[in-house]
């Protein structure tokens, strides 16, 4: 851990010469390019497989120290599985697609498509082929939805995968996430090995101490001049954002972030620029920005057993990461004559009570945890997890308004006359009343799921969201990687909500309207991201293993982990 301390200090030495120094080599590297075919692309994977697995265990020891997790806490599987895990499963499955489209032309769909009769094409991305998806999460699938009107010979999007020596690569500034290590990695990922730029990355000063390892574990991509990585302040941030070499941006953050860089930090200016429609940038910026989560339950008879799976794994996503993510739950929506709603909302209050607080390593975390609870926590370093239980959209509005990216989750009810109404509203409350358009779940009863199947994918598609779970969280939607992620489309500079654009999507997917998860009740095993699992980052490292090098061995392995504690 001395070695973690050493770079923590070293990180902070970037200014504006050395990050103009990578900027002129990255433009430079540009004159002299020769292409970048899709056999460069998969060599690059392959090499970068290699150099990230000397680079993991520091990777996550870096994590936990700046988290201050202990090193006997089950909870450091979540920098193992949020961290170089994601990574490794980003490189292998986009690895697997790219191969098939250097057979084939094409990328090799885990199912087959079907058009609905609205001309809307359900693509199946998940599971995916050759990592034994449908093994290691039996009973989950996933669904992207195009945009209604899409050809069914123009699924793809293969344009970017064929660049040639006469043809310049964008040059794009990646803006990281401070709070979990596996989106600055792939969104540069992305953008090299999918959309064919160069990328300078920019670290946020929350996470800045991973630069090292970024460094080591994506050396094949700055050897090949693809990458540079850098770090700075706020001063920084802005050189770069108007800098003259920048050919595109890509963000993932606040809103506030957003709007400062394409309308200006004053108050007064910005609002002044987009009433004249005059954005301080002139390159082009995607972005996933921040979302209060909501999580739908539909009324109806739960047994215990899927009572308490659901409950805990509401407690799981507003625990993950001590809540500092964009998709932790923060509002839960109820049937307010629910028969079980006490005992399910006493469940996951239990979980929580239960649950040890969380090292609030995120700035400004106290301050947002006192005005969201309405209330002083007893200890501003390890903040206490919060459900606020019938809250009220009209009087503390800011619960659904704004992202406090903190522990603390509303619940509100709804008074409805069936089920059939209480999903009605509830999707138009999500839509009309809950900020942003990023994720949203919702818990089905089977019965309902079975009578009704086609009310609710009715409901799903007039969810104005990018990711959708049922029964599940929509976390998987991210981390499964073959599933497109990104706020809902429909966005733009003056409203960006939930972001422009989106990652991953390693099938190459055209017009991708959302992504939806599917999923029974309750799974067995336990998954590894519930607090209440035995052995996670035993089975964290296995899924690293296997991602890595797939094999019948890692895939024992792993069955062993997740069965032996």
């Amino acid at each position: 851990m001395e070695k973690a301390i050493l770079h923590q200090q070293a990180v902070s030495t970037m200014n504006l010469p050395e990050i103009d120094q990578a900027l002129k080599e990255l433009t430079e590297a540009n004159r002299i390019s020769d292409g970048f075919s899709v056999a460069q692309r998969i060599r690059l994977i392959e090499l970068c497989l290699q150099s990230l697995s000397e680079a993991v265990v520091e990777w996550v020891d870096l994590c936990c120290h700046a988290k201050q997790i202990p090193k006997d806490s089950p909870v450091r599987a979540e920098e193992v599985l949020a961290g170089p895990v994601s990574v490794a499963r980003y490189l292998q499955v986009l690895l697997i697609s790219l191969q098939a489209i250097q057979r084939s032309g094409k990328p090799q769909l885990p199912g087959t498509p079907v058009q609905t009769t609205e001309k809307q094409w359900r693509v199946p991305v998940f599971p995916t082929k050759g990592i034994d998806d449908a093994i290691v999460f039996s009973g989950l699938k996933a669904e992207a939805w195009l945009k209604p009107g899409v050809e069914s010979e123009s699924l793809f999007n293969l344009e970017h995968l064929e660049r040639d020596s006469t043809t310049p690569f964008p040059l794009t500034l990646v803006l990281g996430a401070g709070n979990v290590s596996a989106i600055p990695a792939t969104d540069v990922l992305t953008k090299i090995l999918q959309d064919g730029e160069r990328v300078l990355l920019k670290m946020n000063p929350v996470n800045d101490y991973l630069r090292p390892v970024f460094e080591q574990s994506f050396q094949p991509l700055i050897e090949a001049d693809l990458l540079r990585i850098v770090c700075g302040n706020a001063e920084e941030s802005a050189a770069l954002v108007e800098h003259a070499a920048i050919d595109r941006i890509h963000i993932t953050g606040s809103t506030q972030t957003h709007d400062a860089i394409v309308w200006g930090s004053d108050p007064v200016e910005r609002e002044s620029r987009k009433k004249s429609n005059q954005p301080k940038l002139d390159a082009p910026i995607t972005s996933e920005l921040g979302n209060v989560s909501p999580w739908i339950v539909v009324p109806g008879k739960y047994s215990e057993k899927q009572l308490q799976f659901q409950a805990e794994n509401i407690a799981a996503s507003i625990m993950n990461n001590a809540s500092f993510n964009c998709l932790a739950t923060k509002v839960i929506i109820t049937a307010a004559h629910w028969k079980q709603r006490e005992q399910f909302l006493s469940m996951i209050e239990q979980f929580l009570a239960k649950s040890p607080r969380r090292f609030a390593y995120y700035p400004g975390a106290a301050e947002r945890w006192e005005r969201f609870a309405n209330d002083v926590p007893d200890d501003k370093e390890y903040l206490p997890w919060r459900l606020i239980r019938d809250a009220n959209p009209q009087k503390t509005p800011y619960l659904f308004q704004e992202e406090s990216f903190v522990c603390v989750c509303a619940e509100t009810a709804i008074d409805s006359i069936s089920d059939t109404n209480f999903l009605e509203q509830a999707v138009n409350f999500v839509n009309d009343q809950v900020w942003g358009t990023l994720c949203a779940t919702i818990t089905v009863p089977d019965p309902f799921r079975k009578t009704q199947q086609e009310f609710l994918e009715r409901c799903v598609s007039q969810m104005r969201y990018g990711a959708i779970g049922i029964n599940h969280w929509p976390a998987l939607n991210y981390a499964f990687m073959s599933t497109p992620w990104g706020g809902a489309p429909g966005a733009d500079l003056k409203n960006v909500a939930s972001g422009i654009g989106n990652v991953h999507n390693t099938y190459f997917l055209r017009d991708v309207s959302k992504t939806v998860l599917f999923g029974p009740l309750t799974l067995f095993p336990k998954p590894v991201w519930f607090p209440s699992h035995p052995n996670p980052e035993s089975v964290g490292w296995g899924l690293l293993k296997h991602y890595s090098h797939p094999s019948v061995g890692n895939l024992l392995r792993l069955g062993r982990s997740v069965v032996f504690k």
